[in-house]
């Protein structure tokens, strides 16, 4: 009796693995895979939110190359990762150096650089808005000095280097913590041997905690990447749901969001939108350890 009970236990024991991954198998599958496989193909319909579509084969992405807005929106995104990415590869490197030492208070600017990482980006979005809208803080003190005001959310260019300083000043915390977790596995070691070689603080940098932490440099450059070119919530709120004057500020995402919401929206010229976006990141992705694996070899 007791011998057929072990094998009975036996016999179930493979299955059971997937009992357990069965919940986040399921919430995977319902909100990921299902909504990636349905705009994959939606992308290849013409499909608009009370209409259900048919299918029309690549005419989607064939108008995505006449049209102007996914020109606009792949030129701002793209510059949003060049203007953003080098940054928070940096500074938060910089940042982490900064706060790594054990020195009384340092808690509290730790505290401080993160607090804007858990911060509402709508609530985000707000502050920086008053703070630079034409009437604004910034502006009133630039007035106070003699200057004139600037037009940080009317004119094209600040407007989008606008929303790259608040990018970069939001993700500031969440980099840094990354990197000080890297930090912590450098051997003190190496540092004292290169001073001891007479290697200044500029140097052991370059020479020591550079390489040490390169695969983490690696690391944030790829998820900065990413975050960079599907930029949404930053642009959206300094420059409005037009994408700033004559629409000059639109992102990718924005487009996708503009073009497929609404009684109107086209479902399916904004799925094509979505799979460019995904593609052109996985790119990014691509392109980010390739060049990682070059320098290593």
């Amino acid at each position: 009796m007791a011998l057929s009970g072990i094998s009975r236990v036996r016999r179930q024991l493979p299955t059971s693995p997937w009992l357990f991954a069965a919940p986040g198998l399921l919430v995977t599958g319902a909100f990921v895979l299902y909504p990636f496989v349905s705009t994959l193909v939606n992308s290849f319909t013409d499909r608009r939110t009370l209409i259900p579509g048919r299918f029309v084969g690549l005419a989607n992405f064939r108008e995505l190359l006449h049209d102007d807005m996914f020109w606009i929106g792949l030129r701002n995104s793209t510059l949003y990762v060049l203007g953003v990415v080098p940054l928070l590869v940096v500074l938060p490197l910089l940042l982490a150096l900064l706060v790594q030492k054990n020195i009384p208070g340092i808690t509290f600017f730790r505290s401080a650089f993160y607090t804007p990482v858990v911060a509402s980006i709508v609530v985000v979005g707000l502050i920086w808005v008053w703070l630079l809208d034409d009437r604004g803080l910034v502006n009133a003190m630039l007035e106070t000095v003699g200057a004139g005001r600037v037009g940080f959310l009317s004119d094209q260019w600040l407007l989008l280097m606008s929303a790259m300083a608040v990018t970069v000043w939001k993700g500031l915390g969440y980099y840094m913590i990354i990197y000080l977790a890297a930090l912590g596995n450098v051997p003190r070691e190496l540092h004292e041997a290169a001073a001891v070689d007479g290697a200044g603080a500029v140097r052991r940098f370059l020479s020591v905690t550079v390489p040490a932490v390169r695969s983490t440099m690696v690391l944030v450059g790829a998820l900065s990447s990413v975050a960079a070119f599907k930029v949404f919530s930053e642009v959206y709120l300094l420059a409005g749901p037009s994408g700033g004057p004559a629409g000059e500020d639109t992102t990718l995402v924005m487009l996708v969001q503009r073009t497929g919401t609404g009684l109107t929206g086209r479902v399916g010229y904004a799925s094509a939108l979505s799979v460019v976006v995904f593609a052109v990141t996985v790119a990014l992705m691509l392109l980010v350890l390739r060049a990682d694996r070059k320098e290593e070899s």
